[in-house]
């Protein structure tokens, strides 16, 4: 087993059916958790890459009806280091 976790932002949030509707994908062989973040917007799903993929993954969370803006990266990237002043 491979576990990923893949993060998308959201445009409203969501309402109760669509939540149940999310719940049950936990139903879904291969899905092993969801968190929302309601203040960044954001849903958080892990799960296994030897059953799923990111394109199955985000089918399952558009059929439940959440409206998904972007997939977001899990990490930022470092910013660049600043070059050492000239003496």
């Amino acid at each position: 087993m491979t576990t990923v976790e893949i993060l998308f932002r959201y445009a409203t949030p969501p309402s109760e059916p669509v939540i149940f509707a999310l719940a049950s994908t936990r139903d879904v062989y291969g899905i092993r958790g969801l968190r929302f973040n309601s203040e960044t917007r954001t849903l958080r799903v892990e799960y296994d890459a030897t059953r799923l993929n990111a394109a199955t993954v985000s089918g399952l969370v558009r059929q439940a009806g959440l409206e998904i803006v972007e997939q977001m990266p899990l990490f930022e990237a470092p910013l660049p280091a600043e070059p050492a002043p000239a003496i």
